[in-house]
């Protein structure tokens, strides 16, 4: 949350952060919210994997706010990233802090 917080501070525009959960548990560790009132969701997992359970409440969250969600990323100790169904995706939490390179072919 910390790292997320200070991220979201070097923004050119301001971002609310918040949580998200449902009467019935579902939940979405942070959510940012835009002044346009789009939405970007954050789960934090301490695992390698992130199995389709997961998504419980990313995936209300887009249901819920249609267009207005943007993504739904869960963090996780793993390696790789992917896309795990419409706007949800899987990203190494070193993300945050690591640059990626793009690798050119030959």
């Amino acid at each position: 949350m910390g790292e997320l917080r200070k991220q979201a501070s070097w923004l050119e525009q301001p971002v609310t952060l918040g949580h998200w959960r449902t009467s019935d548990g579902a939940e979405v560790d942070v959510v940012v919210e835009g002044d346009d009132g789009r939405v970007l969701a954050f789960e934090v997992k301490a695992g390698e994997r992130a199995p389709g359970s997961d998504f419980r409440g990313l995936s209300q969250l887009r249901d819920t706010l249609g267009q207005r969600f943007i993504a739904g990323i869960i963090l996780t100790t793993g390696t790789r990233s992917y896309t795990y169904y419409d706007r949800l995706h899987v990203l190494p939490i070193d993300r945050l802090w690591t640059p990626v390179h793009a690798s050119t072919a030959p």
